[in-house]
């Protein structure tokens, strides 16, 4: 199975396919590719907003995968970040759904314990360990690539959990 995570970021939209490799006798976690999207401030949003989702559908293209993990809505002091943020996770959400892509949403707190082990886990810890989980010489850069990785992460898990269950 190949995930694309993606981490919705007002200033970075971070993007990470993962590969599970269930062949061998335990299954691997495998990191193809990831990075950033970065986003002119000086630009207006719309502008903005069509970046990520030309950018966004060229890596979903190029990456073909089985299905799209993104982060849940979280909740924010601020509403007009979070209505920013909310704009950015439609346009990703959009171009999942304009190459018939599954999208499975998961909260932070899930993220987190998925890949940590805590759901309330600091950035550099979840760094840490999708560098470690994916056999990464170093944290993946930018942060929001790591992050997107960790989103990927949590998926494969829950899939496998769902599929162990099941049997």
């Amino acid at each position: 199975m190949r995930v694309f995570g993606i981490d919705c970021g007002t200033e970075i939209t971070g993007y990470g396919v993962v590969d599970l490799d269930a062949t061998s006798r335990t299954p691997t976690l495998k990191c193809v590719t990831f990075g950033g999207i970065r986003l002119a401030k000086n630009q207006p949003l719309s502008a903005r907003l069509n970046h990520i989702f030309d950018e966004l559908t060229r890596a979903l293209t190029a990456a073909q995968p089985d299905v799209v993990a993104i982060e849940e809505v979280f909740y924010s002091v601020n509403a007009k970040s979070a209505l920013k943020l909310g704009q950015i996770r439609g346009v990703a959400l959009l171009a999942a759904a304009r190459l018939n892509l599954p999208v499975a949403e998961y909260a932070p707190l899930k993220i987190k314990s998925s890949v940590v082990g805590y759901g309330l886990a600091k950035k550099e810890q979840v760094q840490f360990m999708v560098a470690r989980l994916l056999s990464l010489p170093a944290p993946p850069e930018p942060p929001d690539a790591a992050d997107a990785l960790a989103i990927a992460i949590c998926h494969l898990h829950t899939a496998e959990t769902e599929a162990a269950q099941s049997r």
